[in-house]
């Protein structure tokens, strides 16, 4: 991980992975930052943030996909 230059200009987004239905585990990641992906939990946007490298985030969700995560 490394730090993020100010999240308080994010733009937010919901994941596609996040469930629809209330109470769903809701995740939220911001494309702003160039080879940085920060991703919270929807329900508790004051919360901390985790930042990854934008490739760690992508092989992430190619483990999704391929269904082996």
């Amino acid at each position: 991980m490394r730090a993020t230059s100010d999240l308080s200009i994010a733009h937010w987004r919901k994941s596609s992975y996040s469930g629809n239905q209330q109470g769903d585990a809701c995740v939220e990641v911001c494309d702003d930052f160039p080879g940085t992906v920060p991703v919270r939990d929807s329900k508790n946007t004051a919360g901390p943030v985790l930042t990854l490298p934008g490739r760690s985030w992508q092989r992430f969700i190619d483990g999704l996909k391929d269904g082996a995560l």
